[in-house]
């Protein structure tokens, strides 16, 4: 079976731009009905694909964390050369960690952090993530052969040392948090791993800017744009952006 490659989107429907920023081991089609959401609702929307994601896992094994937030950076940097000199950022997961830190470092109208992770992570766990995206990926390409392709076996064949890089970006990101002034909504799902949850916390007590929230999504679990309450989830994002006031 062939797989379809996602794409990065970018869809120019309106003069209020929003970045959109999908997950570790995702891809573009983690927030793609988000974006039509909010262009269907006269928003700009752009959302990179990062480097190494929506192939195959030797291919994101090649790459590494730097290169996934540049890729963040690239796509903030596109809507900026389009003339969007107001951006806000939602991200999921990874994605929203990401918008964390684009808060921290480059001028955004607002931020949606979904399901952020903000409190150290083992590499363990990381890595677990790559072998379960490898399985993934075969069983959906026809390639998985259950006697050959072990978690032990993938997991030699997928080892990323790369990943340390990650967990401390998300530790330096999260050690910047008290510098950020834009509003920030963030979004959580009650059925996600405990590790999230506690996360949210974090990110909420640590934030001192005078706009923030909390929502938690009782039915969700952890990408809340793909799960079975998206669409409150659309409608909570939406009204947010509305709550702002955009330059006319």
């Amino acid at each position: 079976m062939k797989l379809i490659a996602p794409k990065p989107f970018l869809t120019e429907t309106g003069n209020r731009a929003v970045l959109l920023l999908h997950g570790f081991t995702g891809n573009t089609n983690d927030v793609k009905r988000l974006g039509k959401y909010l262009s269907d609702r006269n928003y700009t929307v752009h959302a990179p694909l990062y480097k190494g994601h929506g192939s195959g896992p030797d291919q994101l094994i090649k790459s590494n964390p730097m290169e996934w937030w540049n890729s963040a950076i690239e796509g903030y940097d596109e809507l900026r050369s389009r003339g969007y000199d107001e951006i806000a950022v939602a991200g999921v997961s990874l994605g929203g960690i990401f918008s964390l830190k684009l808060g921290e470092e480059r001028p955004t109208k607002a931020i949606v952090s979904m399901s952020a992770p903000a409190l150290a992570k083992t590499t363990d766990s990381l890595q677990s993530r790559i072998v379960d995206y490898a399985i993934n990926y075969k069983k959906l390409s026809g390639t998985y052969d259950e006697a050959v392709d072990t978690r032990t076996k993938i997991a030699e064949l997928m080892e990323m040392p790369s990943l340390i890089n990650l967990q401390n970006l998300i530790n330096e990101t999260s050690d910047n948090l008290n510098t950020i002034q834009s509003p920030v909504h963030i979004l959580r799902g009650f059925e996600d791993d405990e590790y999230y949850c506690e996360s949210a916390d974090l990110i909420y007590s640590s934030i001192k800017s005078p706009i923030k929230s909390v929502k938690t999504f009782v039915n969700s679990g952890h990408i809340l744009t793909l799960g079975k309450e998206r669409e409150l989830v659309f409608e909570e994002i939406y009204h947010f952006f509305e709550s702002l006031k955009w330059k006319e």
